[in-house]
This record gives C-alpha cells, sequence and structure tokens, in this order.
C-alpha cells in the first residue's frame, strides 16, 4: 500500500497539532513519496502479470458473518478464483463483480458448481467490514454458491496484495486499481490472471479447465471418470452465442480416432497370432 496513504492515515488522529503543521507535514510528505505512490495502468499489469507463479499465503479472514475463515478453504485443491473489491464503489467494482458472477455461472456449466470457488476480498479496510461485505452481494444479487466474500485486517489486505499482483491507490472518488480476478492453483499459487471489468468467458474458464483437466504440472485434481475428461474436452466456446456448448464433432473424432487404434491393435495382435500359429506347425 503506498507510503503516503499510510502517513496520511497516521496523521488522521493527531487532532492536536495545529492546521498549518499538519498542512506543512502533509506537503512534505507528498514531495518526498516515491514517484511509484500513484496508480500507473502499465506498471500495474507488469506488477500483475509477474505475479504469476507467486505462492498465495493462506490467510485468515472474517466471512460475511464476521466468523474467521481461511482464504483457501479446507477443500483446499480446487481452483480459487479472487477478486479484490472496495464496497463503496458505486460504479466499476459492481460492474466487475457482476460480469464476474456470470462468466462464474458458465464456468460452473462447463466444469461443475464444486470444481473452482470464488472469493471477493474487501481491500478498503475501514470499510468493507463483513456486514458492508453481505449488504454488496445482497445488494448486485451475486450467487452464494462456492463463492464468499470476505473482510481482512489492513495487514492481510496488503500481503495478499502482494501476492495477487494486485496494485491500488487511494483517489479523489475513492481508489484506483486494476481490475483482475486472479485465478489460483489447488497448491496455491498464481496460474492465471484475466484483466479488465468485462473480458470475454474463455479469459476465465479455460485457465480453470487446465486446472481440473489436469494439463498444467500444478494441475489441482484429475476428473473422476472417462465421462466426464471427455465432456471438458468436448466443451468448447461458441463465439456466435457466446456460451460454452457441447462440440459433437469432436466426440465423434474422438470415437473415431478409438476405432481407428482398435482395428490397429486388433490387425496387430490378430498377425502376431497367425504368425505364432505358423511357426508353431
Amino acid at each position: 500500500m503506498p507510503a503516503l496513504f499510510f502517513f496520511a492515515r497516521g496523521l488522521h488522529g493527531m487532532r492536536t497539532l495545529p492546521r498549518m503543521t499538519l498542512l506543512a507535514l502533509i506537503g512534505c510528505a507528498a514531495v518526498l513519496a516515491d514517484e511509484t505512490d500513484r496508480y500507473d495502468a502499465v506498471r500495474a499489469l507488469h506488477i500483475s502479470l509477474a505475479a504469476v507463479g507467486n505462492t498465495v499465503g493462506d490467510y485468515t479472514l472474517k466471512d460475511t458473518t464476521g466468523a474467521e475463515v481461511d482464504l483457501r478453504p479446507a477443500s483446499a485443491g480446487r481452483p480459487l478464483v479472487v477478486s479484490m473489491i472496495y464496497t463503496s464503489c458505486q460504479k466499476v467494482c459492481p460492474e466487475t463483480t457482476r460480469h464476474l458472477a456470470d462468466a462464474v455461472a458458465s464456468a460452473q456449466q462447463v466444469l461443475g458448481e464444486d470444481s473452482f470457488d470464488v472469493v471477493s476480498v474487501g481491500f478498503d479496510t475501514e470499510i468493507d467490514t463483513p456486514e458492508a461485505m453481505a449488504a454488496f452481494a445482497q445488494r448486485h444479487d451475486i450467487p452464494k454458491t462456492g463463492w464468499r466474500f470476505l473482510s481482512a485486517s489492513e495487514e492481510t489486505v496488503r500481503q495478499l496484495s502482494a501476492d495477487l499482483g494486485f496494485i491500488f491507490f487511494p483517489s479523489e472518488t475513492g481508489f484506483d486499481h486494476i481490475n483482475q480476478s486472479t485465478i489460483v492453483d489447488g497448491e496455491g499459487k498464481v496460474y492465471a490472471q484475466v484483466h479488465g471489468v468485462y473480458f470475454d468467458l474463455p479469459a476465465l474458464v479455460e485457465p480453470l479447465k487446465d486446472l481440473v483437466l489436469g494439463r498444467p504440472a500444478t494441475a489441482s485434481r484429475m476428473p473422476a471418470s472417462v465421462t466426464e475428461r471427455v465432456r471438458l474436452f468436448c466443451t468448447i466456446y461458441n463465439r456466435e452465442t457466446g456460451r460454452y456448448e457441447f462440440d459433437d464433432a469432436r466426440v465423434l473424432q474422438i470415437v473415431a480416432a478409438a476405432i481407428f487404434v482398435l482395428a490397429v491393435v486388433f490387425f496387430l495382435v490378430r498377425e502376431f497370432l497367425l504368425s505364432r500359429r505358423q511357426a508353431g506347425r
């Protein structure tokens, strides 16, 4: 979090100092503040992408009831989508969250409701209490299945933001921050970043699909059955409809390939047995 932000917060409670002294101290802090204490989109994107491969700490936060919970639940091993928001945001965070909710619903249709988890974490620690997070989720009609809204301490937000490569700075209108959803694999490492308030559905679904199918080295789980693997492999994104659909043509290709392989194996085994018989005569 920016040094100037911490400095300003410290001064907020020092009401016994003369007004001119406070203004002078704030002015000095502004001059001495590092150039990086401002939001820069290019730098923010660089930091976000550089976080891929980071291990996310197993932090303790609070859910909407005020109960302490682990960021990565007991069912660790599933992918986790992390979205950082602040509840007093009037436009960007609500729109980002609603779009993410639509994408999550589509991903759950493809991969299964219990194939991954989602958390939204409030980074404005003074405002984003459990009650505020609950009200935000209810106000924007976010489904509860596999999705938790969490509050955290200032230190936890600072450490978690660093792990995720999430950059935010206080501004006159609230906060300037990068719009990203982070996909964490089953081992707690940042696997992919999804950027933008609005993004194409495959940007979220394909990395999750990789993890569920077990394609990367850090995969969390393999599909339980051959049928599940075929269903996931044969579900593709249709740009015309904007939905993931089951591709019958790909199924036929798989079946045809399997029949061909079996035919070749049958022919080779048959030839081997015939040659053995002829050699035994």
